[in-house]
């Protein structure tokens, strides 16, 4: 474990620190009520699966802005919730956006969930939408995190599908590319699609001492604005590091085929593309050190 002028942290994680706690987190805490909605049809399956009793104690793992956790605090009214995340950009967005909506039943930390020393079986579900996928060593942090649930406590994770089964991703990541072959990465590596795999998903969650696995697909809209230009604005924002080393005339026509799909985006309800994710359970084991 390294520990910086922020939090303790895994080495393996020091890089999704430098960009959640730096630029990255900072983007999405200047814009929550985009990257909130931009997620909320997923919500919906999300709790079904964690299943969340009036008196759970619950924790959310990579808890953003907070909308998670408001969400699993309004399930467990006579429960607790805890939400973390490497942000304290963002930690202190969820924070005063839960004061603001009068959740009392919820706590925020910054922390780094694959080695925080959270106590043994303090809580009854964990949470993670779109977070796990980002854990420098996934065994090693939903191992942790089943430490910290009851013998027989809950796990639900949200996770990506395949890049081809999520259009959003294909359609900007094509015109930001503009003609080139990004370098794949390293099956392992921390991002948003290394749990696509359901058979990668069940050997994790094997490997880290969960049972009763199951992984539904959900296919959900996701909302990126409420219009074309304030779309180009926030995914350009997001996704503007793909045009480091274009040139201008290069670059600007990448600029104008991300606004071409966004505009052909546009509905009535705002800019919605397509996507499709994986809803998983699982049971911490019994055996669970």
């Amino acid at each position: 474990m390294t520990t910086t002028d922020a939090v303790p942290v895994h080495p393996s994680n020091l890089d999704q620190l430098r960009a959640w706690d730096g630029d990255e987190g900072g983007y999405w805490a200047a814009h929550p009520d985009h990257f909130e909605r931009a997620l909320a049809a997923y919500d919906d399956a999300l709790f079904d699966a964690a299943a969340i009793g009036s008196g759970d104690r619950v924790l959310d793992i990579g808890c953003g802005t907070g909308s998670t956790s408001r969400h699993a605090a309004r399930l467990a009214a006579t429960g607790s919730v805890l939400g973390v995340d490497l942000s304290s950009a963002m930690v202190d967005v969820a924070r005063r956006r839960a004061a603001a909506t009068g959740h009392a039943n919820v706590v925020f930390a910054q922390a780094d969930a694959q080695v925080h020393p959270f106590e043994a079986g303090a809580f009854d579900v964990a949470v993670g939408r779109t977070s796990a996928m980002f854990f420098g060593d996934r065994v090693a942090a939903l191992a942790n995190i089943g430490r910290a649930l009851r013998p027989g406590g809950r796990l639900a994770l949200l996770t990506w599908q395949p890049v081809e089964r999520n259009e959003w991703i294909r359609e900007f990541g094509g015109a930001l590319a503009a003609g080139r072959t990004p370098p794949a990465p390293p099956p392992d590596a921390p991002g948003p699609f290394s749990l696509a795999d359901p058979g990668v998903i069940r050997a994790v969650l094997d490997s880290a001492g969960y049972t009763d696995v199951r992984i539904d697909g959900h296919e959900a809209p996701m909302w990126f604005g409420t219009d074309p230009d304030d779309a180009h604005e926030l995914v350009l924002g997001l996704l503007g590091w793909m045009l480091d080393g274009l040139d201008d005339a290069a670059a600007s026509r990448a600029r104008d085929a991300l606004r071409a799909t966004i505009t052909a985006h546009r509905t009535p309800g705002g800019v919605v593309f397509r996507s499709a994710a994986w809803i998983i359970r699982a049971t911490r084991s019994s055996t669970t050190a």
